[in-house]
């Protein structure tokens, strides 16, 4: 077996404690060896301005180089008011830019949502695909992942306690591990 394809998680929850990170952290620990997970982070990223493409913040750049070198990428995102987290759609757009020069292009992807919830972040999900599209970012149809009542499944150290969502999990993860080798450019 050849070298793992790098995985960019971008965690759309900037929470410490956020249960998305622990989704995020489980799904890593799950993914088979041809996958290495890397949580990419977002909370400090200048919001985007286009007045700032000619001279970008270097944290943009260095995002944009991470998201460049990246194999694949994985989204891990709670809902807010039925959409993304302005953290996440920020690193989207600064992702995006400039214009025709997009880090995300091409990169197969996937998308899991947690919520306390029993929807699991539903809206999030689906108003994240819709940017994935545009972006085109070919993303992982099924299985789809919803994570509801997301509070309940960790114990008390973090770890994944329910038996039944890590089946899931590594279930979703060889999927999305076939998703990327049918998806990837070289």
């Amino acid at each position: 077996m050849g070298q793992s394809i790098d995985v960019a998680v971008i965690v759309g929850s900037l929470r410490k404690a956020s249960l998305n990170r622990l989704v995020a952290d489980t799904l890593a620990e799950l993914a088979p060896a041809e996958l290495k997970l890397d949580i990419v982070e977002i909370g400090h990223l200048p919001l985007y301005n286009q007045d700032l493409d000619n001279a970008p913040p270097a944290e943009w750049v260095a995002f944009r180089d991470r998201v460049k070198a990246a194999g694949a990428v994985l989204f891990v995102t709670p809902e807010h008011n039925r959409s993304v987290p302005a953290a996440l759609k920020n690193a989207l757009d600064i992702g995006s830019r400039p214009y025709g020069d997009s880090a995300w292009n091409g990169k197969p992807g996937a998308v899991v949502s947690a919520s306390p919830g029993a929807a699991g972040g539903f809206g999030a999900n689906h108003h994240l695909r819709q940017s994935l599209v545009f972006l085109n970012i070919p993303a992982m149809a099924q299985p789809e992942a919803y994570l509801g009542h997301a509070d309940k499944l960790f114990d008390e150290h973090g770890k994944l306690a329910n038996d039944g969502t890590r089946k899931f999990l590594q279930g979703f993860m060889q999927a999305f591990a076939a998703w990327v080798a049918a998806n990837r450019h070289s």
